[in-house]
């Protein structure tokens, strides 16, 4: 391992991150022992995307053969448990605990007793978890029908089996979030943000093996979303099922050898009253509170949603395009960025604290903001081109494209949440994330029924019975994501002393004048577009979607560089001194 990967053991904080080119020049002059948040999250924005666009392919493969109804929506019930606890104990609360504890061991005590400690978190992980695994799968019958009250008896019933046959999902994924903050914290962001590429692979590969190899090799839908599916079909839904649960393993395997090689070595003993351990939990105690606080949240529109047949399909792939650029930008940059954020806290260095999350969000509101307008104005040509096919028809294109214009109003919250909430963990606070949580639960709860019913009044129609309730359910995610973010930058100002706020309003009123004018030549070409074209072959979908993007994104870069957004620039040096160095 090089000395520039050695991030976990700099003598020298980073600098800020909105100076990615400088860092670059030290790298080479001075080879310094470190690598800006930037360069990682960098590193980690192309695995991410790699593995959104495989998530994406996931996603379109679900739509071609199962559509949006009974099928896929059992599965995301099925799956809802287990995913939700993955987010409890995975990548948000312990992600953050383990991080900040494991950072603190490398600086303050010996490498060995780092090492014991990421021992001693996997068994104590794997024990619990297997427990509440098994409890789980038992308790399922139980626990679906509360979730899925709108649900015919079959439906509910495949809800069941598939909830059983993924539970497991969730102590596969917690190991592999331990693995993740391990490799994080030596400095390594490829192979763990490359992991959920794998189990995308993995899913896709297995999933479709099995769906075919079950079901007999064919199976049949129908538009009718009230038809019950034959038993093939349900067949090949378990088949998909099968493959998550492999893919989750894959996930957790493909970073063994990375581990092995920054001097992991496993230990066979278990302590749950080992300091770091129960510091670990402490933290994560009031992390899970509060992460909670967001799947309750996710449980309530799960029932909200339930008794609108399609609405768990059209909100689950409207969601997973709007995780794109939150995976792409708020993740990748948040996961670089707490590594170094944990440091920079434990050597009370608050100046470079400041200037790093600061940077940080400035970079968020460049790549997210012109993200969210995008998925506004261009989301139905977008969902067209990716989705429309088999069994997912047209009607359903409409209807998901609402919702994601719907989830797009908050997008830029949601990936700066990401950063802002674990930023706090690093200051050794899991409570302040933990309290906004919480009281976010009863305004979105309230703002959830409220939208659902309001808008279940509108554009009722023979096919449309419900009208926009799913649209309402979305909004209110989008409106909750937005206060948790403003509660924990006001919060998190008063914590450090100031946050660069003229510095990141005054990029953020840039950012949003040139997404404007984005937006505006984008909806100009595309309506000049499918007013011009003929039948939606597929090249016409390609031009439809891509030709309004490219157009849209030239306007916003030149928009950008005439009002002097300073991020582009940075970005359009680093792109030629790595051209001249060439």
């Amino acid at each position: 391992m090089s000395e520039i990967e050695k991030t976990g053991q700099t003598e020298e904080p980073p600098e800020k991150l909105a100076d990615p080119t400088e860092q670059t020049e030290q790298v080479e002059a001075e080879k310094p022992k470190t690598q800006s948040v930037a360069r990682s999250a960098g590193i980690v924005s192309i695995a991410v995307m790699f593995s959104r666009v495989l998530g994406l392919v996931r996603e379109v493969i679900f739509a071609k053969y199962f559509g949006a109804g009974f099928l896929y929506d059992a599965f995301l019930v099925g799956f809802r448990i287990p995913n939700i606890l993955r987010d409890l104990f995975a990548e948000g609360a312990l992600s953050a605990a383990f991080v900040k504890v494991f950072t603190d061991y490398q600086l303050k005590k010996s490498e060995a007793e780092a090492w014991q400690l990421a021992s001693l978190i996997f068994n104590a992980l794997a024990i619990v978890l297997s427990i509440i695994t098994i409890i789980g799968i038992f308790a399922a019958p139980y626990l679906v029908p509360l979730l899925a009250r709108g649900f015919s008896p079959e439906k509910a019933a495949l809800a069941v089996t598939l909830t059983q046959i993924m539970f497991p999902f969730i102590l596969l994924v917690a190991l592999a979030a331990v693995a993740m903050g391990v490799l994080n914290t030596k400095g390594r962001f490829g192979v763990p943000a490359s992991a959920s590429t794998a189990f995308n692979i993995a899913s896709i590969i297995f999933g479709l093996g099995l769906a075919f190899y079950l079901s007999g090799g064919v199976w049949e839908t129908s538009a009718d979303k009230d038809l019950i599916p034959s038993a093939a079909a349900q067949w090949a839904i378990i088949g998909m099922a099968i493959g998550t649960l492999m893919g989750g393993a894959f996930q957790l395997f493909i970073q063994i050898p990375s581990l092995l090689r920054v001097g992991f070595r496993f230990t066979p003993v278990v302590s749950f009253t080992d300091e770091g351990v129960r510091r670990v939990m402490r933290l994560m105690g009031p992390a899970i509170i509060g992460t909670s606080a967001v799947q309750i949240k996710v449980l309530v529109d799960t029932f909200i949603v339930s008794s609108i047949d399609g609405g768990q399909s059209w909100l689950s792939y409207a969601f997973r395009l709007m995780q794109f650029p939150i995976g792409l930008f708020g993740v990748a940059i948040g996961t670089a960025a707490v590594p170094t954020l944990s440091r920079l806290a434990s050597e009370n260095n608050f100046t470079k604290f400041r200037s790093t999350l600061s940077d940080a969000l400035k970079l968020v509101f460049l790549l997210t903001i012109p993200a969210a307008c995008g998925l506004v104005v261009l989301g139905e040509p977008i969902i067209r081109l990716l989705y429309e096919r088999g069994e997912f028809n047209e009607f359903d294109t409409s209807m998901t494209a609402w919702a994601l214009a719907a989830y797009s109003i908050g997008l830029t919250g949601y990936a700066a949440i990401k950063i802002v909430s674990p930023s706090f963990y690093a200051l050794d606070d899991a409570k302040t994330p933990m309290y906004v949580s919480i009281a976010s639960i009863l305004v979105h709860v309230v703002v959830s029924y409220s939208m659902m019913q309001f808008l279940s009044t509108v554009g009722v129609s023979p096919e449309r019975p419900n009208g926009f309730g799913h649209v309402g359910v979305a909004l209110a995610t989008s409106t909750v994501a937005l206060v948790n973010f403003f509660a924990l930058t006001f919060l998190m100002r008063r914590r450090i002393s100031g946050l660069n706020g003229r510095e990141i309003f005054s990029a953020f009123i840039k950012i949003v004048i040139a997404s404007a004018a984005m937006s505006a030549v984008s909806y100009a070409s595309y309506y000049f577009l499918t007013n011009s074209l003929g039948e939606k072959t597929l090249i016409v979908k390609l031009v439809e979607a891509f030709v309004p993007i490219a157009l849209g994104g030239t306007v916003f870069f030149i928009a950008a560089k005439l009002l002097r957004v300073g991020e582009i620039d940075k970005f359009v040096g680093a792109i030629k001194r790595k051209l001249g160095r060439k």
